[in-house]
């Protein structure tokens, strides 16, 4: 364990693509946590699916420029990731105390109290999502809204503990190997971008495969175990008051999990977006389906995107060209659930 709570110094520090990345020391062992953009804005922080980082499971939202610009504008970045997920990062040491989610839920307050930082918006996909709403209810006054993408809230079912069981044995005896990298596209993509023997996979797939080759399976195995032993967060979701906003693929495995947890949700706070043929991670396979849901719930925020980008055709960005009732408080839950979306984008 180590006990203080400084980051790395300064000439240490590593830069992506314009975002600084900072080792902050917890309880839990260091975090590493890359910052975009201005530190006076509000904040927003991410976090991944199992075996996966920033690069591998955001860059595709990032990266699109509507999006970027709705969330750049308004937000300065902080990507979390799980303990030894980062780029780059070392095997962590086999006599390191295991960890459990509400570790890695305090371990994000840590990293908000390092950076000086107040009540937070937060983004995570599926065991992201899971940590992050695990957080919200530990620390309510510190999370101003949620934004999950196939969430999960129930302790895992069979199925689930099945595979995670397989997962997990495969990552002791092999490593990340090919028959583990499988399973876990088929987790985070729909059969679509996959591919067959007569179509080619996708380029994210094909970049997530490469990301994958780079975590050791000790790594992510320790992440695994924490979330198979995660406990059900049912009865804490009616106490959340922050707004929700709830993105699933209808080809995700966990799309029964999205629904299951909108469903125990505050209707005046929550909204549920479907995405038409998408996986779980819709922040790479359907990034722009996102677009619009976001603009409507950060409005509900008083934040916007800039006007010099008003013109595209996918983003009415005009508060005029919005529903009134939809951004009244009672539609939060009712005009936005569910949102249908085409593979071809037509949101």
């Amino acid at each position: 364990m180590v006990e203080s709570n400084d980051s790395i110094p300064l000439d240490a520090e590593k830069i992506y693509l314009g975002g600084k990345e900072h080792h902050v020391r917890t309880r839990c062992g260091s975090v590493s946590v890359i910052v975009y953009g201005d530190q006076d804005k509000p904040a927003l922080i991410t976090y991944p699916d199992l075996a996966l980082n920033y690069m591998s499971c955001f860059q595709g939202l990032f990266f699109c420029p509507e999006a970027a610009s709705l969330l750049l504008h308004n937000f300065c970045i902080y990507h979390i990731s799980p303990p030894g997920h980062e780029l780059g990062a070392a095997e962590i040491c086999p006599s390191t105390s295991p960890y459990s989610a509400d570790d890695l839920a305090d371990q994000i307050l840590e990293v908000l109290n390092f950076f000086g930082l107040g009540a937070v918006m937060c983004m995570g996909v599926t065991a992201g999502a899971y940590i992050l709403t695990l957080f919200a209810i530990k620390y309510r006054e510190r999370v101003l809204g949620l934004i999950l993408v196939s969430p999960l809230c129930r302790a895992p079912s069979w199925t689930e503990w099945f595979y995670n069981k397989v997962m997990s044995n495969l990552l002791y005896f092999y490593g990340m190997c090919g028959l583990l990298k499988e399973i876990l596209l088929q987790r985070y993509f729909s059969k679509e971008v996959r591919g067959n023997a007569e179509v080619p996979e996708s380029d994210i797939v094909q970049a997530c495969r490469r990301l994958l080759d780079e975590r050791y399976g000790s790594n992510v195995m320790r992440f695994l175990q924490a979330i198979n032993r995660r406990p059900d967060l049912t009865s804490g979701l009616k106490r959340l008051r922050c707004r929700t906003l709830i993105f699933v693929g209808d080809s995700s495995p966990f799309h029964s999990e999205a629904l299951y947890m909108t469903s125990k949700l505050d209707r005046r706070f929550s909204a549920l977006v479907e995405v038409q043929a998408c996986g779980s991670m819709v922040t790479e396979e359907q990034p722009h389906a996102m677009l619009i849901p976001m603009e409507y719930f950060f409005m509900r925020y008083g934040l916007y995107r800039p006007c010099h980008l008003s013109d595209s055709p996918r983003s009415p960005l005009s508060p005029s060209c919005i529903s009134p009732e939809l951004l009244s408080p009672e539609s939060m839950g009712l005009k936005l659930k569910p949102i249908k979306t085409r593979v071809s984008l037509e949101v």
